[in-house]
C-alpha cells in the first residue's frame, strides 16, 4: 500500500482541470476543497505544467475511476461474471480482468489461492504504478539533449526547436521531441534532462508557467488620422511585402521606449532607437532614419495604434513615402504581428529597465536575433528567409499571366 490516499489523486485531477479552464491557483484549490497552500505546492512542484494523469474522464484510452472500482468490488463480491461487470460499468471485459488481477490482494487458504478485491486498495495500487519514475526522452538521448540545449542557448522557443528538428533531421526519428517534453524537462521537478538554468533563455524567463497577462491599455488619440478600415486589402492578405505594423514598448515607469516596426508578410523586425524621449519629434526622426534604409518596394503602408507619439504622422508619411493608418481604440488584435513581436522583445527589454540605456548596436543585435528565429506561421522559415523569398519572387499583382 502506498502512503498517499486515493482521494488526493482525484482532488489533484480536479484542481488541474480548473487551472486549465483559466482559474487562478488559489481559486482552483478552494473549489476542490483543499488549502490554498496545497494548491500552490501542486502548481510549484509541476512547474506550472499540468501533469499527465493516469485516471480521469477525458482520455483517448480511459482509465478506471474510483467510482468504477467500487462498482467492480460490489459486483465481484456478488459473483457477477467479468462480462456482466464490464457491461454495467461501461468498459471491455478484458479491462475488468486486468483490474481484478492487478488490484487484488491474494493469500492461501486451505491450500487454495484466494483473492480479495477492494476499491481503495486497487486505487492506491493504480496511483502507485502511475507515479513510477520514467526516464524522459531528453535524459536518455545525449545527442538530442545537446541539440536542444544549444538551441535554447540561442533563445529559440521549445515549439520552434521541436519543429526545426524535424526539418534539420528528417530521416532521424531519434532526433524528434515535442515542445511539451522540453517544457517539462525545464519546469517539472524530477524530470531532468536539461539544465534548470535554461528557463532563463525562454522569452518570459520564468521558472513556472503562468497565464498571460492582459494587454496594456492604449495611450490616447491623435488628430487627422486615417482609419485601418481604409487600408488596402493587399495589406490584409500579407501576400505582398512592404506593409508594416508599429508600436512602442515602454520601459520603467513609462519614461523610456523602443520603437518596433514589423513587416506583416514576413515578420521582419526593425527597432527604433529613442535615447532622449519617445515624443512625436523623436519618433519622426527615428522613423525617417530607419525607413531610408529600405527600397521603395518595402515602403507601402504603416499601421500604428492611437498613441500621441504619432502626432507627426503626416510629416512621417511625406518623409518615408508610406501611407499611415491607425487602429481602432483598444484593438491590439488589429496589429497581430506587431503585438506578437513585442511580446518576444520583452525577453530583451524588460518593463522594469530604462530602455534609453540600450545602444543602437544592441537594438540591431536583438532585431537580428528575432529575424533569424524560425517561425511557425512561416512554415518554420526565419523572417529573414521569408523576406528574401518575397523579394526574389514577387507576386503577380497586375493579374496578367506570365508568358515565360
Amino acid at each position: 500500500m502506498v502512503s498517499r490516499p486515493f482521494l488526493r489523486r482525484e482532488l489533484e485531477y480536479r484542481f488541474w482541470e480548473r487551472v486549465r479552464a483559466g482559474a487562478l491557483v488559489g481559486e482552483a484549490a478552494v473549489f476542490v476543497g483543499v488549502s490554498v497552500s496545497s494548491g500552490r505546492r501542486w502548481f510549484r512542484q509541476a512547474g506550472g505544467v499540468s501533469p499527465r494523469f493516469r485516471s480521469g474522464p477525458v482520455r483517448a484510452r480511459p482509465r478506471l475511476t474510483f467510482v468504477q472500482r467500487e462498482q467492480i468490488a460490489v459486483l465481484h463480491a456478488a459473483n457477477f461474471s467479468q462480462a456482466e461487470i464490464a457491461r454495467q460499468i461501461g468498459c471491455h471485459r478484458s479491462t475488468v480482468g486486468r483490474e481484478l488481477s492487478a488490484g487484488s490482494t491474494y493469500w492461501l487458504c486451505r491450500g487454495r489461492r484466494r483473492r480479495l478485491y477492494t476499491a481503495s486498495s486497487a486505487q492506491a495500487r493504480s496511483d502507485g504504478r502511475a507515479r513510477r519514475a520514467k526516464e524522459s526522452k531528453l535524459a536518455g538521448n545525449d545527442r538530442l539533449r545537446a541539440e536542444v540545449q544549444t538551441r535554447l542557448e540561442e533563445e529559440h522557443s521549445p515549439e520552434q526547436i521541436a519543429a526545426r528538428l524535424q526539418v534539420d533531421f528528417p530521416e532521424d526519428k531519434a532526433m524528434r521531441v515535442s515542445h511539451e517534453t522540453i517544457y517539462r524537462a525545464l519546469y517539472v521537478q524530477g524530470r531532468g534532462g536539461l539544465r534548470r538554468d535554461l528557463h532563463r533563455r525562454l522569452r518570459t524567463g520564468r521558472a513556472l508557467r503562468k497565464p498571460r497577462r492582459k494587454e496594456r491599455e492604449r495611450r490616447g488619440k491623435i488628430p487627422d488620422m486615417v482609419s485601418i478600415a481604409d487600408r488596402p486589402k493587399e495589406a490584409d492578405e500579407r501576400a505582398v511585402p512592404g506593409h508594416w505594423e508599429g508600436d512602442l514598448i515602454l520601459g520603467a515607469q513609462g519614461k523610456s521606449a523602443v520603437g518596433t516596426l514589423v513587416e506583416r508578410a514576413s515578420g521582419f523586425v526593425m527597432l527604433l532607437h529613442l535615447p532622449d524621449s519617445h515624443g512625436a519629434d523623436d519618433v519622426e526622426t527615428a522613423m525617417a532614419r530607419a525607413m531610408s534604409r529600405l527600397p521603395q518596394t518595402l515602403r507601402r503602408t504603416l499601421t500604428w495604434d492611437q498613441g500621441r507619439e504619432m502626432a507627426n504622422h503626416i510629416r512621417i508619411a511625406e518623409a518615408t513615402e508610406l501611407d499611415i493608418y491607425f487602429c481602432d481604440p483598444h484593438s491590439p488584435w488589429q496589429r497581430p504581428v506587431n503585438e506578437n513581436t513585442n511580446g518576444l522583445l520583452r525577453q530583451y527589454f524588460p518593463k522594469s529597465v530604462d530602455l534609453s540605456l540600450f545602444a543602437p548596436d544592441y537594438l540591431d543585435h536583438v532585431a537580428a536575433k528575432l529575424n533569424n528565429r524560425p517561425r511557425k506561421r512561416l512554415n518554420w522559415k526565419t523572417p529573414a528567409e521569408a523576406l528574401d523569398q518575397l523579394l526574389s519572387n514577387p507576386p503577380n499583382q497586375t493579374g496578367v499571366a506570365s508568358t515565360a
